[in-house]
């Protein structure tokens, strides 16, 4: 009997490299996607009770390779050339290993976030090629039903096909757009699972672990990239406070209320190393400026020691190299720390007709927080109830509205 834990992770780990190697050996990325999705279910029904072969991904190599061929030979006579192409590249399980030691983990990321692809198709063909996530697993993270999930990855990787996308990494007068693109796609994966966009949980740890996982492999395969390093270095430190975020019930608990004995300080430690490393080499990205913004609450010891002014100074610097809605909302509190609630809300009023704050409840639930702190505590009530309607997320729901109680 073999841990199934092992195998999962390490199943995980293979699933991008064994597709891009079907995907040299065969072209035609949709439906290798699909052989190597199958070869790995087959894993993880046997290798826990058979245990892990020799080469795990000859293994899986060959499975999908077999799977490629058995389709191909349903299908009509037009394919029989690419059906004999495909049986005489078949490799048997020791010949499989020699036949590509390369990763190809980069290059299926990057097909994955390509640019034709809307960031809901990003998102989920990138946690099914290279996190080795199931269609099933990645619809109950995301809410919606299996169907729709795999209709969603089926039309991703059509998509990739028209555009004549190649398997090749972009040319580097493109990478920086496109790993642009990767962060953009990790750092979402990270946020449904830190704080869920709907339903009864408050985080999902499967979502935050897998992004958690495939930032890290990012980092070790672009160990020059600061931004790369500066994500890794964010989510762990914000993952590191996950563990005192809820209470026993699963209601929210905000930061400045947490155990902050319960944070991780391994993972702090590592985040902070990384960030520090970072700063220090030059020009700084938004990933890195929120990973420092992330290491100076981490390292208060309480809430009371956090030192909001260079909180503050971290947010000037931010807004002028990532402005947007999301970082004046976060701006405007550390405004209010340091210069009173008042000051808060001015900064908070400039995003009121702002079409992009519309939708979310977080404008109101911040105006909330400041117009307490103000001591407006009939509207700060009015704006938490404002807030509760919007969301999605049952913790969240609760907690504003029991804000809201309280101020009753």
């Amino acid at each position: 009997m073999t841990d199934e834990r092992q195998v999962e992770t390490l199943l995980r780990d293979l699933a991008p490299q064994v597709i891009g190697l079907l995907v040299r050996r065969h072209g035609q990325f949709d439906a290798c996607e699909d052989a190597v999705q199958e070869a790995l279910l087959s894993a993880a029904q046997q290798w826990p009770e058979q245990g892990i072969p020799d080469s795990p991904k000859s293994w899986l190599a060959t499975v999908a390779s077999r799977r490629l061929v058995d389709e191909w030979r349903s299908e009509s006579a037009r394919r029989r050339r690419e059906e004999n192409s495909a049986l005489m590249d078949l490799a048997g399980p020791g010949e499989a290993s020699t036949a590509s030691d390369s990763d190809d983990t980069l290059t299926v990321l990057f097909l994955c976030c390509h640019p034709s692809l809307s960031a809901p198709s990003q998102l989920a063909l990138t946690l099914r090629a290279v996190g080795g996530l199931t269609t099933g697993e990645i619809a109950t993270a995301f809410l919606v039903p299996e169907s729709t999930l795999a209709q969603r990855i089926s039309r991703a990787k059509q998509t990739i096909k028209k555009a004549g996308a190649e398997f090749v990494l972009p040319p580097t007068a493109e990478l920086a757009d496109r790993l642009r693109v990767v962060l953009q796609v990790l750092y979402l994966i990270f946020n449904e699972g830190y704080t869920a966009s709907g339903g009864p949980e408050l985080h999902r740890a499967d979502l935050t672990t897998e992004a958690v996982r495939l930032t890290r492999l990012l980092h070790r395969l672009m160990p020059g990239e600061d931004e790369v390093t500066g994500l890794l270095a964010l989510m762990l430190l914000t993952d590191a406070r996950r563990a005192a975020r809820a209470a026993g019930d699963g209601s929210l608990i905000p930061l400045a209320d947490q155990d902050r004995s319960r944070w991780d300080a391994e993972m702090i430690a590592e985040g902070v190393s990384l960030v520090s490393g970072v700063l220090e080499t030059g020009p700084v990205g938004p990933y890195q400026v929120q990973a420092a913004i992330a290491a100076v609450h981490d390292e208060a010891p309480t809430a009371d020691d956090t030192d909001w002014t260079q909180i503050l100074a971290l947010y000037d610097v931010l807004e002028k190299v990532s402005p947007g809605p999301v970082v004046t909302l976060n701006r405007a509190v550390a405004v209010a720390q340091v210069h009173g609630p008042e000051a808060g809300l001015d900064l908070l009023g400039t995003l009121d007709d702002d079409s992009r704050m519309s939708q979310t409840h977080r404008l109101d639930s911040v105006r909330g927080h400041l117009l307490e702190l103000a001591g407006d505590t009939g509207a700060a009530r009015e704006a938490y109830l404002r807030a509760a309607e919007k969301t999605a997320s049952e913790p969240e729901k609760q907690y504003l509205t029991g804000r809201a109680e309280r101020l009753t």
